[in-house]
């Protein structure tokens, strides 16, 4: 029985690893660290570009396990059709959920309250004063409500923000209320002041974002974006930016990273940062306990949390 473990993480730096597997340390070099065949769970390096990632993956052919340490798994999904039917493909639930809520809350104070524009004041020694509006009494709309759309709305809470509206794929009831369908969209996007995407890239919410989803925004409303690129549509944006009806605070685009001639980057209105609301010091420590619990489990052939599909099956 194969029993490598590929981490991204060198292992003699993570405490409490179980006895019995033998780890090897991979993070995206051009060398694989043994051979791929004997590898039975494949953590996948983190931030590194989607062909890193895919790489070993058409020769782990006893692989059981595919663990990422992003919040999604659109990275390898291109490449699972290449494994054996019944590998458990898990993502990194729990690991992201503080980094990117507090960008996303960073994204919205910064776009709402200018902070931009008095940087570039700053720059220049110009004192630019004048109304700004707050995030109080603010509407916002969170679209993708799992754990991390949850983490930004407790920090919303203290922000006395008027109502936080949820959309999931699914209608479900939480503690703090309803999460509406994504058919819903169309009731709810008018009457938010602030609309946050935050759900997975799947081929459903590809383009979600597009010319009619921005035209029922609102007058002067908020789009940040912390999920991935292609849940906009770019163009439609720019067009919806460019003409000042609608503003924008980015974590990810598409394309990415955004080229430097891009427009966006000089669209009125519109806040980039470039693909940081994970990769923070609250990263590592969430990593490693993710890693720990998930392979205590394996190797007393329990089951594994975040488990998200099985290969050769539809998705859990």
């Amino acid at each position: 029985m194969t029993s490598d473990v590929w981490l991204p993480i060198p292992p003699d730096e993570i405490k409490g690893l179980p006895d019995g597997p033998n780890y090897r340390f991979w993070n995206g070099e051009e060398d694989f660290p043994a051979d791929p065949a004997d590898c039975a769970f494949y953590v996948v390096p983190y931030m590194k570009p989607a062909e890193v990632a895919l790489r070993p993956l058409p020769e782990l052919s006893s692989v059981q396990v595919v663990q990422t340490l992003s919040a999604g798994i659109d990275n390898v999904q291109p490449g699972l059709h290449r494994l054996r039917p019944g590998v458990r493909v898990c993502n990194a639930r729990g690991v992201h959920e503080a980094s990117t809520a507090e960008l996303t809350l960073t994204l919205i104070l910064a776009s709402l309250r200018g902070i931009p524009d008095f940087v570039r004041g700053q720059e220049r020694g110009e004192w630019l004063g004048g109304f700004r509006p707050a995030l109080a009494d603010k509407n916002v709309l969170i679209v993708g409500y799992g754990a991390i759309g949850s983490a930004i709305e407790d920090r919303l809470v203290p922000f006395e923000v008027a109502r936080v509206a949820r959309v999931a794929r699914s209608a479900r009831t939480t503690e703090r209320g309803p999460v509406h369908p994504l058919t819903d969209l169309p009731e709810l996007l008018p009457e938010a002041d602030v609309v946050v995407l935050i759900t997975p890239l799947t081929e459903g919410t590809r383009g979600l974002a597009g010319a009619d989803f921005l035209a029922h925004m609102k007058d002067g409303a908020l789009l940040v974006n912390v999920s991935r690129g292609p849940v906009v549509d770019t163009k439609a944006l720019l067009a919806e930016v460019e003409s000042g009806r609608i503003t924008a605070a980015l974590d990810v685009t598409d394309p990415e990273p955004l080229p430097a001639e891009h427009p966006l980057w000089r669209a009125p209105g519109v806040l980039i940062s470039p693909h940081v609301g994970g990769p923070t010091s609250a990263f590592r420590p969430r990593a490693e306990r993710l890693l720990v619990n998930q392979l205590t489990r394996f190797v007393n052939q329990e089951p594994l949390a975040n488990v998200i599909l099985r290969t050769g099956a539809t998705a859990v």
